[in-house]
């Protein structure tokens, strides 16, 4: 199977399915040096491990990374990292009724079509549960920014018909809703939206927002390499995203130029824009304002209620789906986000570092 790494420089590699005994990643090209701790590593995986909440999937794993290469003394040696975290609650017997027919809004019948079979527990590298591996990488790009003076914040912006206040914004609220959202009145109208999704054996979508700041004007590149399309191939790669946006996104499309061009200024012999509505990246290059990024998901295919499929034998049947799922994927989906989001600017800030000579002679010159 290919297609299972992303990057350049700073190129991961994930394994592992979501039955298996254990999945995890193999980092490459992070630098030497690097301050590093477990704890760095777990603090972003307990924000998309299951069970935690009432809208989350009752699936109880802890989830507990190891880190099995790349460090030492609490610093990253230049060699590969290499985490893994086991498999310590799977139940295969709730997907022994589906191993035999195509589960409606799932890999199913398209991962049979290529590979002439399936693992049915869970969906295999199909599973959500493939996304430890980024997140974990995440981490570690995250700590690599940061270093840089780039942070990055994710959140819930919509879920359902339910969208946040922006005006009512408050950080912390990321990290103690239930919904991820950094508004609680909108997260408890969401929850409440969300009650009634389940007690009618149905799930819901959403939004996800990413903004990045502190990245300076010049990552990326104008053709194939550009920024944005980096961006939006690694967050697409997230298998429940059916949409991803960068600036004012698809509401450009309805706009003149007159209102949809940033102006420049000069403010404290600093060039900077006046708005931001190409979120960050001109040409395929950072501009040095705020990444603004949008990920679209869609709802928890694993629904109660009862569908129509068909079987491997061709059979029209119908089908209510038994196990444990989210009944929305969302709020466990933000750090994953961020995680991708993470790894493509420590891609690109290492990709860019040879782009002029003057950086080169700074290292290397004599």
């Amino acid at each position: 199977m290919a297609g299972s790494s992303l990057g350049n420089i700073f190129r991961i590699t994930t394994w592992g399915e979501s039955h298996g005994a254990a999945l995890g990643v193999v980092i490459d090209g992070c630098p030497a040096g690097l301050s590093l701790g477990l704890s760095d590593i777990q603090a972003y995986l307990d924000r998309r491990k299951p069970g935690q909440t009432k809208i989350s999937t009752p699936r109880k794993e802890d989830d507990a990374a190891e880190i099995l290469s790349g460090t030492f003394e609490g610093r990253t040696t230049g060699t590969p990292i290499s985490i893994l975290v086991r498999n310590t609650s799977q139940r295969s017997g709730d997907y022994g009724e589906i191993a035999d027919c195509y589960r409606p809004g799932h890999a199913d019948y398209t991962f049979d079509a290529k590979y002439g079979f399936r693992d049915y527990r869970g969906g295999g590298r199909s599973s959500g549960r493939e996304t430890i591996g980024r997140v974990a990488a995440g981490a570690v790009a995250a700590r690599l920014l940061d270093e840089c003076g780039i942070r990055l914040t994710a959140y819930t912006k919509s879920i359902g018909p339910i969208s946040v206040n922006m005006d009512k914004f408050d950080r912390q609220a990321i990290l103690t809703t239930p919904t991820c959202m950094p508004d609680t009145e909108a997260s408890v109208q969401a929850e409440s939206y969300l009650a009634d999704c389940m007690r009618s054996y149905d799930s819901a979508g959403g939004v996800i927002e990413c903004v990045i700041s502190g990245v300076p004007a010049g990552l990326g590149d104008p053709v194939f390499e550009k920024l944005d399309a980096a961006l939006a191939k690694a967050v697409m790669s997230i298998g429940a995203v059916k949409a991803v946006e960068i600036g004012d996104g698809v509401e450009a499309a309805s706009r003149r130029g007159s209102e949809n061009n940033d102006p420049f200024r000069v403010r404290d012999g600093e060039i900077v824009k006046t708005s931001n509505h190409a979120g960050g990246i001109l040409g395929g290059i950072s501009d040095g304002s705020d990444i603004i990024l949008r990920a679209h998901i869609k709802p928890t295919p694993s629904i109660f209620s009862s569908q129509k499929t068909v079987n491997r034998q061709g059979e029209e049947i119908d089908l209510a789906i038994k196990g444990r799922h989210d009944p929305v994927i969302v709020p466990r989906a933000v750090v994953v986000v961020e995680s991708m989001a993470a790894i493509t600017i420590a891609d690109a800030l290492l990709m860019g570092a040879g782009a002029r000579l003057e950086s080169l002679k700074k290292i290397y010159g004599r």
